[in-house]
């Protein structure tokens, strides 16, 4: 059974100032988007699901569905605030869905096989595809259920050169499990290094080669149940807080502590990019353009 990519595209891109997941970055109208689905097919994923939001669903049908729809199934799913456990209402001082770990939850219904979940508007290099597959299908052989993986990136290869990041950086022990991950906020080169911003406004310098989780992940369908039960926890918990985020890390790095789960990190040397800023699109183009001249990418990636 070949596994299956969930893209993440639910997002409006608010520091990018629009949104960032339609928008061409390749010689011949290619989105990030593309590139993703293009390195997914060839290494061996056979469906690819989306989470996406009502209001951009005519736009996705439009550019996505059609031009994917020869070439590996498509499903679509959407992500919305009432989509919640059953016997708990939606707070009503909440304005929008809860973050990327309930994102991937709306997906449980259309996803019966090993997975894959990305970022829309991120590129991680084709390397990151083929390693993701290979662990899928060989831990789905094992029927190791509570196993699963995230592709790691070393940190230099992943910074801005126009604005402060945020970067979950990841603490492996010697066979490469995940141990934890801290989420650092406004990474930015700092007197020729990298470093953020404590609290207390002390100043902590990363190694460049630390490596850090672009939200890459691997998971049997099991993960699921875990997800969902970890979801309802979180809605009681943090019922009167309305901006609380349900994020993916947080999930696993609970998975981790009370030992339910095990998180292979899949270290890529691959260059990781992405549109945070407006500022970086010149800079994706040009790195495409590259990767075109390579040989890596064809000009034009659908023909």
């Amino acid at each position: 059974m070949k596994p299956t990519l969930l893209v993440l595209a639910a997002g409006m891109g608010s520091r990018y100032g629009g949104l960032k997941q339609i928008d061409p970055i390749g010689p011949c109208g290619e989105t990030i988007i593309d590139y993703s689905i293009y390195d997914a097919v060839k290494a061996g994923f056979g469906k690819v699901v989306f989470v996406i939001r009502r209001d951009i669903e005519a736009d996705f049908r439009e550019i996505f569905l059609s031009k994917f729809a020869n070439i590996l199934p498509v499903e679509y799913v959407f992500q919305e605030i009432d989509k919640i456990p059953v016997g708990i209402s939606a707070p009503a001082l909440r304005v929008k869905p809860w973050g990327t770990g309930h994102a991937i939850l709306m997906a449980s219904e259309v996803i019966h096989e090993p997975f894959a979940v990305i970022n829309a508007d991120d590129f991680y290099g084709a390397d990151a595809y083929k390693k993701m597959a290979s662990f899928l299908l060989s831990t789905a052989d094992k029927q190791n259920e509570n196993e699963y993986a995230m592709v790691g990136y070393l940190l230099r290869n992943t910074m801005s050169e126009n604005g402060a990041v945020s970067r979950g950086v990841c603490k492996l022990d010697q066979n490469s499990f995940l141990e934890n991950v801290s989420e650092c906020t406004n990474i930015e080169f700092t007197h020729g290094s990298i470093a953020y911003r404590e609290k207390d406004d002390v100043l902590v310098f990363l190694e460049g080669d630390s490596i850090v989780s672009m939200n890459f992940w691997g998971f049997m369908p099991a993960f699921f149940s875990n997800l969902a039960n970890l979801f309802a926890d979180f809605i009681q918990q943090n019922y009167h807080l309305p901006k609380a985020e349900f994020y993916i890390p947080s999930v696993v790095d609970d998975l981790i502590k009370s030992r339910s789960a095990r998180v292979k990190v899949l270290k890529s040397a691959d260059q990781w990019f992405g549109v945070t800023y407006k500022e970086d699109k010149p800079i994706v183009i040009q790195k495409i353009n590259q990767l075109i001249r390579s040989g890596i990418y064809p000009e034009k990636l659908w023909k």
